[in-house]
């Protein structure tokens, strides 16, 4: 381990998918909502 490395950095790709899950988990919760109103409505 080289002093220059930085402290417990998640990988890229742990990152990217961190990122994805989050982007989706978004998007499902605005999909239920809209769901909801929908079939309120309906």
């Amino acid at each position: 381990m080289l002093w220059s490395d930085p402290d417990d950095e998640p990988p890229e790709e742990l990152r990217d998918t961190q990122d994805m899950l989050r982007r989706l988990s978004v998007f499902l919760a605005l999909a239920m909502v809209l769901a909801m109103i929908v079939l309120g409505l309906g």
